[in-house]
């Protein structure tokens, strides 16, 4: 049949950029085909499997016949069992009924974006951040308004920028922490200014926590500890827990908003994968727990190696970060265009790495990130590969 030269895409779509890593994991990709040793900081997914009482847990399931729909909002006690979590790490105490498991930490954020956001209204969110955020409130025809964090400020928000941001088209604050590109964390205290900022307009405020596990040097801690109203916390069994394909995260809402994510959820997705929902039970198991807390320790190893070897090759980074498994370096001495340097840097020296520009539109020349999601051995290697084009 005969098909049209130009495809007619939805007004919406014009604000859904792409990934510009992905053109540099796509040549990485092919470079590693023909042969190429290419050392891998780009991807931002543990190098590690899934725990194996997990796997075996998602098998038991499988041969048991747990394959069919659940409930919209989840199995129930796998909802038990996320309270149950929050209980014993956090002692903080989370009714199992405000927990939505979706597919993933994106399902989450979907949910909560299309119930909580009118077309034209504002959502404020750091610039560096995590890309899809501002996509999906492009998606529901929101505006996301990014508000530059600078370095020397650890990549933080402050409450004085959101109030002096906040207007009448304003819906929502979305922070992460610890935050992707920047590692950095936010503290308590902060998470309660920023809080506060938002609810004294009427706001809602959304946490993304969903490298929370990952957290070095530092008290582990969970903006469920400020309270209820109006705040939204979304977590995934992805970064921490080792299970990104499974494609399974939740969301705590406050309780009057529950029914209308459940109705959402029904009509989007139907209900998160069942077998994944089966196999995340044993996440929370001691021994996975053990399993766990052995690889955070082996992503601090690394963070302290890659962070002073970079540090001695002249990036400059403000401040070790204290969580996730990112550095996100300035590039200043070496190039005034980030893209072009990481691109270089694949070509010449066989090392990937992500461009500023994925991040956002505050200085994102001058960035690039770092994802120490490969073993030390190759962390190695990479540096001194980086030494090498660095000295060419």
């Amino acid at each position: 049949m005969p098909q049209s030269a130009d495809a007619k895409l939805a007004r919406r779509m014009q604000g859904i950029e792409p990934f510009h890593v992905m053109d540099i994991l796509a040549r990485a990709r092919r470079m590693d085909a023909l042969g190429a040793d290419v050392v891998h900081m780009e991807v931002g997914e543990p190098d590690f499997n899934t725990p194996d009482p997990v796997v075996a847990a998602g098998i038991q399931a499988l041969k048991e016949g747990k394959t069919h729909y659940t409930a919209a909002t989840g199995l129930p006690v796998l909802r038990e069992a996320i309270s149950g979590y929050y209980a014993s790490r956090f002692d903080v105490q989370v009714d199992p009924q405000r927990i939505v498991v979706t597919p993933g930490a994106s399902g989450a954020l979907q949910l909560l974006l299309a119930v909580l956001v009118n077309p034209g209204e504002q959502v404020l969110m750091p610039d560096p951040g995590y890309p899809c955020n501002r996509h999906m409130v492009c998606l529901f025809e929101g505006e996301a308004l990014s508000l530059g964090v600078k370095a020397t400020r650890d990549f933080s928000l402050a409450n004085d920028q959101v109030i002096r941001h906040w207007d009448s088209r304003t819906r929502a604050l979305m922070v992460a922490t610890p935050a992707n590109p920047t590692g950095r964390l936010l503290s308590l205290a902060q998470l309660e200014q920023l809080y506060n900022a938002v609810l004294a307009p009427g706001g809602a405020f959304i946490v993304d926590e969903i490298y929370q596990g990952l957290v070095y040097e530092r008290p582990v801690e969970t903006a469920l500890s400020l309270g209820e109203d109006n705040l939204f916390v979304v977590n995934s069994f992805s970064k921490f827990f080792g299970m990104t394909g499974w494609r399974l995260g939740w969301v705590v809402a406050p309780r009057a908003y529950v029914p209308a994510l459940d109705r959402l959820a029904q009509n989007i997705f139907l209900a998160a994968p069942t077998l994944s929902q089966h196999a995340a039970l044993a996440a929370f198991h001691p021994e996975t727990l053990e399993i766990l807390e052995q690889r955070r320790q082996i992503f601090q190893q690394r963070r302290d190696y890659l962070y002073q070897a970079l540090t001695d090759l002249g990036f400059c980074i403000h401040g070790k970060p204290e969580g996730a498994f990112y550095l996100y370096a300035d590039i200043s001495r070496f190039s005034h265009d980030s893209f072009e340097f990481a691109r270089q840097l694949l070509e010449q020296a066989r090392v990937a790495i992500t461009p500023g520009k994925d991040f956002g539109s505050y200085r994102p020349e001058k960035f690039v990130r770092f994802a120490y999601t490969t073993g030390l051995d190759r962390l190695e290697e990479g540096v001194e590969r980086i030494r090498a084009f660095l000295t060419s």
